[in-house]
């Protein structure tokens, strides 16, 4: 399976994860790349690149969510 397979695949789960975490107010969503790394047990870059991807993608996703 190719990286970007991966992070497709783990996208599906971490972005409902961030979504949570973002509406739980615990904390600010710009720090979350930590979290998500020790949670889903991902490398630094793997983290950082999966909270940039649902920050990029999050208006668009909640907009489909509305409808």
């Amino acid at each position: 399976m190719s990286k970007m397979s991966e992070m497709a695949m783990m996208a599906e789960e971490v972005f409902p994860f961030l979504d949570s975490l973002r509406e739980s107010g615990k904390i600010n969503v710009f720090g979350a790349a930590p979290v998500v790394q020790e949670f889903f047990d991902l490398s630094k870059a793997e983290a950082r690149f999966l909270v940039s991807e649902w920050m990029k993608t999050f208006a668009e996703r909640m907009a489909a969510n509305a409808n």
